[in-house]
C-alpha cells in the first residue's frame, strides 16, 4: 500500500539518481556541496553557476507503534540550474500518512499530497530582472480535487538587496485547470473540469540570521480572474547548518483555498521539522568554482 502511494516521490528520486550516476558528469554530486545555512541563495547560485544541477532535499519519517500505529513520510526538494541566460527552479513536495487500527489491523490513509512545480527565468538585464515561465501540478487526495494545474508567465525583479536581506517578486497572468474528484457530488449545471484565467504573485524574502542560520519566507498567490478558486501558499522556515551539507529545518506551511469542495475547510496548515541535505554536481562550464567571500 505504502509503495503504491509514494510512486511520485520515488520516480523523482529515481530520475535524480540516474542523473547523478551518469559517468559523463565529471563532478561527484556529493563533493563540493556548500555548508547549508552558511551561504545566501544568491551566493549559492554564484558558487554553482554553470553546473547541471544543484540544490537540497528534505526527508522526514515518523513511525508510531503501540496504542496508536501510524506511519508518516515527507519528501521535499529544491533543485536548480543556473546558466548564462536561464535560471531554472524545480520543486517537489510529497506527504503521506497511513494509520493502522490496533485491534482490527485495518489500514487507513489519512494524508496524501504530491506537488511538483517548475519555473524558468530568462535573464534580461542587471539587478536580477527576468521574464519567467511557471507551471505546477498538485494531487491531493483530501482536498476534493483529483488534480489542479497552473501555468503562468510574467516579470520578476529584486525589490531589495542588503547585507543580510533580499526580497524577490514575480507577477504575471496565467491559466488554471482543475478536476473535482469523482466521489464528490456536483450540481447538474456544474462542470467537473473547471478552467480559467488568474493573476500570479510570488514573494521570496531571505534573511541571513547568522553565518550558519537563515530565515526564508515564500508566499505565492494565484488570484482567479474567472470567479473560480483562489489559492494562497506560504512557507515560513528557519534553516540551520548541523554538519557540512546537512542541515535542520523547522517550517510552518499555510494553504488557503477560497472555494473548497463540500465538507472541506478553506485553510490547511502544517508544522514540520526535517533534516535537509544540500548537494551540487553535474557538468560545469569551468574548471573550478569561483571563490565566494562571506561577510558577517
Amino acid at each position: 500500500m505504502l509503495i503504491k502511494k509514494i510512486k511520485i516521490p520515488a520516480l523523482i528520486a529515481g530520475l535524480c539518481f540516474t542523473t547523478f550516476s551518469n559517468p559523463t558528469y565529471a563532478v561527484d554530486p556529493f563533493e563540493d556541496f556548500h555548508e547549508y545555512g552558511e551561504l545566501s541563495d544568491e551566493e549559492i547560485h554564484k558558487l554553482h553557476k554553470g553546473e547541471f544541477l544543484y540544490g537540497d532535499t528534505e526527508f522526514g519519517l515518523i513511525i508510531n507503534k503501540g496504542n496508536a500505529e501510524n506511519t508518516a513520510f515527507k519528501l521535499k526538494g529544491n533543485l536548480y540550474q543556473d546558466f548564462t541566460h536561464w535560471r531554472n527552479h524545480f520543486k517537489f513536495d510529497g506527504l503521506y500518512r497511513e494509520d493502522t487500527d490496533a485491534e482490527s489491523g485495518a489500514e487507513t490513509v489519512s494524508a496524501e499530497r504530491y506537488f511538483v512545480s517548475m519555473q524558468g527565468n530568462y535573464k534580461i538585464g542587471q539587478d536580477n530582472q527576468s521574464l519567467f515561465l511557471y507551471g505546477d501540478y498538485e494531487d491531493d487526495e483530501f482536498n476534493g480535487k483529483e488534480y489542479t494545474a497552473t501555468f503562468a508567465l510574467g516579470y520578476g525583479t529584486r525589490l531589495f538587496e542588503g547585507r543580510k536581506n533580499t526580497v524577490d517578486f514575480d507577477i504575471g497572468p496565467g491559466f488554471s485547470i482543475s478536476k473535482t474528484d469523482d466521489e464528490i457530488e456536483i450540481l447538474e449545471n456544474e462542470e467537473r473540469v473547471q478552467q480559467g484565467q488568474l493573476l500570479r504573485l510570488a514573494l521570496q524574502w531571505e534573511r541571513k540570521v547568522s553565518p550558519r542560520t537563515r530565515f526564508n519566507q515564500d508566499v505565492s498567490i494565484e488570484r482567479s480572474l474567472s470567479g473560480l478558486n483562489t489559492r494562497v501558499l506560504s512557507e515560513t522556515a528557519l534553516v540551520t547548518q548541523v554538519l557540512g551539507g546537512i542541515g535542520f529545518k523547522v517550517a510552518y506551511t499555510y494553504r488557503y483555498n477560497s472555494m473548497p469542495e463540500e465538507d472541506k475547510l478553506k485553510k490547511d496548515s502544517e508544522v514540520s521539522a526535517t533534516l535537509i541535505y544540500s548537494f551540487s554536481g553535474g557538468l560545469q562550464d569551468f574548471s573550478s568554482p569561483t571563490p565566494v567571500t562571506i561577510k558577517d
